[in-house]
């Protein structure tokens, strides 16, 4: 009868130690199942639009980065680009012929210029013959009428030569009109080359639905480009957990999806916020009953990963768990 009292207290000892054994690992290896495989992901989205002329892709077909997804019916954007090169055209020739203008005018102040000269010193050869009494005095009104005309004809071509001036601006592509002719022309270039559509990166095509035929406008989201340059995940710590958690600490991973897969990797960076912060409708701590809740702080986990595994395990949101060493002191400590 004295033995059970003796495996009962060899059984409490066996439990605690246990529970030592745990609480310590869990000090020293923090882990958490709140883990997901996280992605670049992109929405496409047209710049134009348009009707659907042809789609290249299909729902999960990979492409490389430049290769096209679709492309929209271009007939009207050439059509804008011929006229944008038109009235280019029209306004490099309005300013040629308002150049001319100038030419015009500045020869005609010329010989405004010259016929003023002209009549002062007609004015002076009279005024001298009209002291000596050699003329009229009507002659020498007659000349002093010749040289206010022609100050008044000069200073008119003045006027004139500086308001062609003016209407011409700057000279060629400098012009005003030609160059607001020559950026509408270069956007409706644009418009055309982006009625073309192809992939910014290398990755897998998801959520497409689209047929030719189907009219879409500027910004409206087509479908989504998941990037197969990295992967990474997103570890949701407890906050309790992230006073040991430093960038630098090695990390083992685990992925749902391919178990026998075992993955290494390192703390890259923490959070700057918990989850709960960043969402549309925060929680408004300051009304109603408060019960306090341990928060979970984003924790990005960068893998050692090659891309076969990548392709065929790590899936964007695809599920993880990950244990953080924290036995190693990290840069930042």
């Amino acid at each position: 009868m004295k033995t059970k009292p003796i495996l009962a207290g060899l059984a409490l000892v066996a439990v605690g130690a246990g529970l030592g054994f745990w609480w310590t690992h869990e000090r020293l290896y923090p882990s958490t199942e709140d883990a997901y495989v996280q992605a670049h992901i992109l929405n496409v989205a047209p710049q134009v639009s348009g009707r659907i002329a042809e789609v290249a892709v299909a729902e999960n077909d990979h492409v490389a980065a430049g290769d096209l997804l679709f492309r929209i019916d271009d007939k009207a954007l050439r059509a804008a680009v011929d006229l944008a090169r038109a009235r280019a055209d029209a306004a490099m020739q309005s300013a040629g012929a308002a150049g001319r203008s100038v030419a015009a005018a500045d020869a005609q102040l010329e010989a405004a210029r010259a016929a003023r000269r002209e009549a002062e010193a007609y004015y002076l050869r009279q005024d001298a013959l009209y002291r000596k009494n050699d003329i009229a005095k009507a002659a020498l009104d007659t000349a002093i009428a010749a040289r206010d005309e022609a100050r008044a004809k000069e200073k008119a071509a003045q006027e004139a030569l500086a308001s062609a001036r003016e209407q011409l601006g700057a000279d060629g592509k400098d012009n005003a009109d030609v160059r607001a002719a020559l950026a509408q022309l270069n956007m409706a270039e644009i418009d055309l080359d982006h009625a073309t559509v192809t992939a910014p990166i290398g990755g897998w095509v998801a959520q497409i639905d689209l047929q030719p035929g189907a009219v879409v406008a500027p910004g409206q989201i087509l479908f989504a480009l998941v990037g197969d340059d990295s992967r990474w995940i997103e570890a949701n710590f407890k906050e309790t957990d992230l006073t040991r958690l430093t960038a630098g600490q090695p990390v083992h991973a685990a992925i749902d999806l391919c178990p026998d897969l075992g993955l290494t990797g390192h703390v890259a960076s923490i959070g700057p916020g918990a989850g709960a912060v960043f969402s549309l409708l925060p929680e408004q701590n300051a009304s109603g009953n408060w019960v306090k809740v341990t928060r979970r702080i984003p924790v990005r986990i960068a893998l050692n990963v090659d891309r076969g595994d990548m392709t065929r395990c790590l899936r964007a949101g695809a599920s993880a768990s990950v244990t953080v060493d924290t036995t190693v002191q990290g840069p930042d400590q």
